[in-house]
């Protein structure tokens, strides 16, 4: 059965993707900025090639892509039944329907930030 799932979706088991976007233009997300842009999607909602690729992005991470002049990359955590699980992916190796999950919002004077 287990074989069967694993078949029927490459993230069979995977819940929920949090999804951060750091850089660009306004370095969003990164220390002192007012703007940090993050959201998530659930693993099962993506399209069979999405969730393809998100898959290879977690199994076979790639370097952290170095930063390139006002570009962004994303951070994805996955919840499984594994626990929690990070990669650090280039915008270009990140599927649209993730990248279109994120919303920017601005921080308030004295919130915490999160980086």
């Amino acid at each position: 059965m287990r074989a069967e799932l694993l078949m029927s979706s490459p993230v069979a088991g995977w819940g929920r993707i949090d999804v951060e976007r750091l850089g660009g233009l306004a370095g969003y997300g990164m220390p002192g900025s007012r703007i940090r842009s993050r959201g998530h999607i659930l693993a099962k909602d993506l399209s069979p090639t999405d969730q393809s690729t998100l898959r290879s992005l977690f199994v076979e991470p790639a370097d952290a892509p170095a930063w390139v002049r006002d570009g962004f990359r994303y951070h994805l955590t996955r919840q499984s039944d594994c626990g929690p699980q990070t990669v650090i992916a280039s915008e270009a190796t990140v599927p649209d329907s993730i990248r279109e999950c994120v919303r920017d919002e601005i921080i308030p004077d004295g919130a915490p930030s999160l980086t």
